[in-house]
């Protein structure tokens, strides 16, 4: 399977089509919300400070995310990071390493489309086991910082992506 992480600008109709077919357990959809949910926030905010990235297995897409900069920087984010969002691996090909090769696939994709940025951070729920294990696995690092989010604690964890 080649997998590849592409903006969602540069998929075609029928991959963007393809897209809203994406769909997450429900017992994730509390921590990373639905396809319908980011595409609604990518589009009503259509700016160079937000981009949507699909994951595509053999062209198909078969997971996204959002990125953030900018005014849409959480309060809790350092001004010369992008932030990681609504990250989802469609249910029916969960458990295949795909969210680790989105993880690996970022850096560099966020290097090529805003090369200020000197690191992402994210916010994720203490209690959402499986994505900070996920998370510490690809070298994100635990700040040490956690508050109170939606639906519990959050840790923020960041990765360097300078050199």
């Amino acid at each position: 399977m080649h997998n590849q992480l592409v903006c969602y600008q540069d998929l075609s109709d029928v991959q963007r089509q393809q897209l809203t077919h994406i769909k997450v357990m429900d017992a994730q959809k509390s921590f990373s919300g639905d396809i319908h949910g980011a595409l609604n926030s990518l589009l009503v905010n259509a700016t160079a400070d937000i981009r949507g990235f699909a994951l595509l297995a053999d062209q198909q897409p078969v997971g996204f995310l959002l990125l953030k900069r900018g005014i849409y920087l959480p309060a809790w984010a350092a001004a010369d990071a992008a932030t990681l969002h609504a990250l989802q691996i469609d249910r029916r090909m969960q458990g295949q390493g795909l969210g680790k090769a989105c993880l690996q696939a970022l850096p560099e994709t966020t290097r090529r489309v805003w090369p200020d940025i000197r690191q992402l951070m994210l916010s994720v729920d203490e209690d959402n086991t499986t994505a900070l294990g996920l998370y510490l696995s690809q070298g994100w690092v635990d700040t040490g910082e956690a508050y109170r989010g939606r639906i519990g604690y959050e840790r923020r964890l960041a990765l360097n992506l300078l050199g």
